[in-house]
């Protein structure tokens, strides 16, 4: 199993950190399945000359990824997916959800919309529930 790329996308105008857009997007991709167990990842090195980034960036996003148990290293091979049971990825699918929810209702609460308001443009994002 070679060496996938990993379609990142870097803004540096938001106010989330590079290494934390990293951390999300890879994340993401692991929890939707799109990078299996035991996958490799692109080296630190690679990464950071890819995204035209600090190695430091990318070792940062990397380590907080090893921190969640979502990739584990081996000195020497690389860096790849980690191996987990399906309970703990949809605990992590939740509570990933949870976060972002959490992140638009402390947005929305900062711009002065209600509770009530907050549910009915919740309401009009879900559609008609497909």
């Amino acid at each position: 199993m070679g060496v996938i790329s990993i379609d990142i996308i870097i803004t540096n105008t938001g106010e989330v950190p590079i290494y934390q857009q990293i951390v999300e997007q890879i994340k993401a991709a692991i929890l939707r399945g799109e990078l299996p167990p035991d996958q490799p990842l692109p080296s630190i090195r690679l990464l950071a000359r890819e995204l035209r980034i600090s190695v430091i960036t990318t070792k940062r996003a990397y380590e907080e990824l090893e921190k969640e148990g979502l990739i584990y290293t081996i000195p020497g091979k690389g860096s790849f997916v980690a191996d987990f049971d399906k309970g703990a990825l949809t605990e992590s699918k939740t509570k990933l959800v949870e976060e972002k929810l959490q992140e638009v209702l402390n947005a929305a609460e900062l711009m002065g919309l209600t509770r009530t308001e907050l549910r009915i443009i919740f309401e009009r994002v879900l559609g008609d529930g497909k």
